[in-house]
């Protein structure tokens, strides 16, 4: 092995551990760590962010990326080594633009806002938190600035998310969204239509709940020796390492059915997360290609196998078996109806298929505009009244259920919401790949057999790291670039068929 090479990977390995160590801090703090713990927990982060920024842009990791510049783009070091190298040298050159005392002081801040949020959430009282967010938004800014950018000031922070796309490239994207899915959950309002929900709202006990969901979550692949499951405000994923991936989601008494989707979906990131090949750990090799793709993982196990008939065909009795007593006269032709239900809701996280991408469009809407400076802090709540009643037909009642529902903004994540629908996009083409070349899926889900789809996700998109840009790999598995008209077909035609429209 080149000896340039060998001491860079010493020195990622150690960024690695630095940065796991982070999220296993951050984890704790949303998990479990004592309230009065937080402004030492946010001088804790803020410590790490600075060491990890440190190191990263160091001059001897600087001048070890030189060197190995002309080696990677020759191929002689190999083709998993220049990917390493590659993106080694695109996230040096950004995060180089970074001062460490601004890095310590987003980080101070994020850990402060998000304890804040949590307080006015649970409060439901905007104001609470407006100095944090008016903070962090100001921190983006600042960021995004040092980054540099071509034409939209957003485009620098969807960057560190979503590689290489743009607010030209999202806009088209979302009005195309918007222009067909707004009439689309018009007409399923107006047809009248609604399945039998009576059994789902009965009083399901927490425990019990947890027990089905990991069942599930096993069935699917997940390795509990490998990661574990808590309970936290909002439901996330952290991918520690390859050996440590924690998942939280959160749960309600009369709604099964929320847990379990809460669980499908970050298991699907933690199938992600265990499916990265162990030889690479700690390099890009081992890293998500986006956010993008990472949420197809989540979106794909969540909705299009988790919704679908063959899915219920095996979860049903161990369902009925998890809940004796309260679930034992449900069949499978009301709960497939149940799960596939689309109505307007106000939380984005519970937002059926065909809703879930207005609530991502009224948040990029934001964000873009909060950024641009067309949009201020003080005018969320109601912006978010407005855009929801035009796009859902409905208002917040309270903050809690409007504009602080999600954690993004307090850890400063503007950028982020944009790939939950670009997930979306990806997972359907990925799905439909798959059920190509897996003729037999149908029957094997209906068996509890997620093997096939599983390692066929293993070797199309999890081991390959960031070996390919997102579009690039989309196109390399599908056959096709990246597209939003085969989702919104797809939605059309499942949900028209449903809803008789």
């Amino acid at each position: 092995m080149n000896p340039t090479y060998e001491k860079l990977l010493t020195r990622l390995k150690e960024l690695h551990h630095l940065g796991s160590i982070s999220g296993l801090v951050s984890w704790d703090q949303e998990t479990y760590m004592p309230p009065k713990a937080g402004a030492d927990r946010a001088e804790q982060l803020a410590l790490l962010s600075s060491l990890i920024h440190q190191r990263l842009i160091s001059d001897e990791m600087g001048e070890l990326l030189e060197t190995l510049r002309a080696p990677a783009e020759s191929g002689e070091l190999g083709a998993e080594a220049a990917v390493n190298v590659r993106e080694l040298r695109r996230t040096y050159a950004r995060k180089k633009k970074l001062p460490t005392e601004l890095v310590e002081e987003i980080s101070r801040t994020r850990s402060l806002a998000q304890q804040a949020w949590v307080k006015a959430r649970q409060a439901s009282d905007f104001p609470l938190f407006k100095p944090w967010l008016e903070k962090t938004v100001e921190l983006q800014r600042q960021v995004a600035v040092l980054y540099g950018y071509k034409q939209d000031i957003y485009d620098a922070l969807i960057e560190d998310y979503e590689p290489g796309m743009t607010v030209a490239e999202l806009d088209p994207i979302f009005a195309e969204i918007r222009s067909r899915t707004v009439p689309l959950v018009a007409a399923i309002v107006r047809s009248g239509r609604r399945p039998d929900r009576a059994i789902l709202s009965r009083r399901y006990p927490i425990e019990q709940q947890k027990a089905f969901g990991m069942e599930i979550a096993r069935a699917m692949g997940f390795d509990f020796e490998a990661g574990r499951l808590d309970t936290s405000a909002h439901p996330f994923c952290s991918g520690l390492t390859v050996r440590d991936v924690r998942m939280t989601t959160r749960y309600r008494e009369t709604d099964p059915l929320s847990s379990l989707y809460g669980i499908m979906h970050e298991s699907g990131h933690g199938l992600y997360d265990q499916g990265f090949d162990p030889r690479h750990a700690g390099t890009p090799m081992a890293e998500a290609v986006s956010l993008g793709i990472h949420e197809s993982q989540s979106r794909l196990w969540e909705n299009l196998v988790g919704r679908s008939r063959a899915f219920w065909t095996f979860a049903l009795p161990r369902f009925k078996a998890a809940f004796p007593g309260i679930a034992g006269d449900l069949d499978l032709d009301t709960i497939t109806w149940a799960v596939n239900e689309v109505t307007p809701s106000l939380i984005r996280v519970e937002a059926d298929e065909v809703t879930y991408n207005l609530h991502i469009l009224l948040r990029f809407e934001l964000e873009r505009d909060l950024l641009n400076g067309r949009v201020q802090v003080s005018d969320l709540p109601g912006i978010w009244s407005d855009r929801m009643a035009a796009y859902l037909g409905l208002r917040p009642p309270d903050d809690a259920r409007g504009v602080l529902q999600d954690i993004h903004w307090s850890f400063g994540l503007f950028g982020y919401f944009p790939t939950y629908t670009l997930g979306n996009l990806y997972g359907d083409q990925f799905f439909e790949t798959a059920r190509r070349d897996l003729p037999d899926m149908d029957d094997r889900v209906a068996r509890g057999d997620f093997q096939p789809l599983r390692e066929w996700l293993r070797e199309k998109i999890h081991s390959q790291g960031m070996r390919y840009k997102a579009k690039e790999l989309v196109e390399r598995v599908t056959g096709k670039p990246p597209a939003s008209d085969a989702f919104l077909n797809y939605m059309e035609r499942k949900f028209g068929e449903l809803y008789g429209v």
